[in-house]
């Protein structure tokens, strides 16, 4: 059974944690599309939003049970810049995952290489965010526990830290506290948790950093993307007047937008 400090002849084994995250385009950049693929070349990257929030909850297990905290994505060279900002942030060790041989993976072979690489590090509980800002999938973290025969919890929005680690999730009736026993897999929403900016000290030691290139055995994928095209454009919208138009707005509301 993990806890969080075991006493084996003499010696305190402090928790190792992980923190899972990836590398998409700014939620603020224009996206446009050519020759049915979407076009980066000068759309500005950054750390996933909701991986922010899994950052800082990783630290803040460190600091209330010690060990380490290692950041971890899976990418080309490129995706390096995110690990540089997680270390900024405070995380011990920065991992990147990748193999030129891979191609673009799939949810299933994300989630395989992800697995072995958590394994080879020997880690004790992973955080990561709910979902990723560029597909918005939310499988992740799910998948990866299945995979690892680990407990699950997602969309926490606190936690509390121990021999477990107790979570805070919404639910229908406000908000629940529950305890998710370790080893674990642990989703973050925005909630109550507000990240720490990097300092410059931080800042310095980042840009010094070395990033440990791990790979894996990555299964063929099993989607084949067949192009990309952007949202049918809205229609214009209606204004309407005085008084008069009352009736009218409530049809167009109740026959148009399904909205009563």
């Amino acid at each position: 059974m993990f806890m969080n400090r075991i006493l084996l002849e003499g010696l305190i084994v402090m928790p190792t944690v992980a923190v899972m995250i990836k590398q998409v385009p700014d939620t603020n950049a224009k996206i446009s599309v050519q020759g049915g693929r979407v076009d980066l070349s000068s759309v500005k990257m950054e750390m996933s939003p909701y991986d922010v929030f899994a950052v800082e909850t990783a630290l803040r297990h460190k600091e209330a049970s010690g060990g380490s905290v290692t950041a971890i994505t899976v990418g080309g060279a490129g995706a390096e810049k995110i690990l540089k900002d997680a270390k900024a942030m405070g995380v011990d060790n920065i991992v990147r995952v990748w193999d030129d041989s891979w191609g673009e993976l799939d949810s299933n072979g994300l989630q395989s290489v992800l697995k072995q690489a958590i394994e080879a590090l020997g880690v004790d509980v992973v955080y990561c965010g709910k979902s990723a800002a560029d597909t918005g999938a939310g499988s992740t973290g799910p998948g990866l526990a299945e995979r690892l025969g680990w407990s699950n919890a997602s969309n926490i929005i606190g936690a509390e830290f121990g021999d477990a680690v107790i979570v805070s999730m919404p639910v229908e009736a406000g908000v629940a506290k529950i305890s998710v026993p370790l080893p674990a897999v642990i989703s973050c929403d925005k909630g109550d948790v507000k990240p720490r900016k990097a300092n410059v000290k931080g800042i310095m030691m980042a840009k010094k950093a070395q990033v440990e290139l791990m790979t894996a055995t990555a299964p063929s994928s099993t989607v084949a993307i067949a192009n990309h095209s952007m949202p049918a454009a809205k229609p214009a919208g209606k204004t309407f007047e005085g008084g008069s138009s009352a009736s009218q707005v409530v049809q167009l509301l109740r026959d148009e937008a399904n909205v009563i």
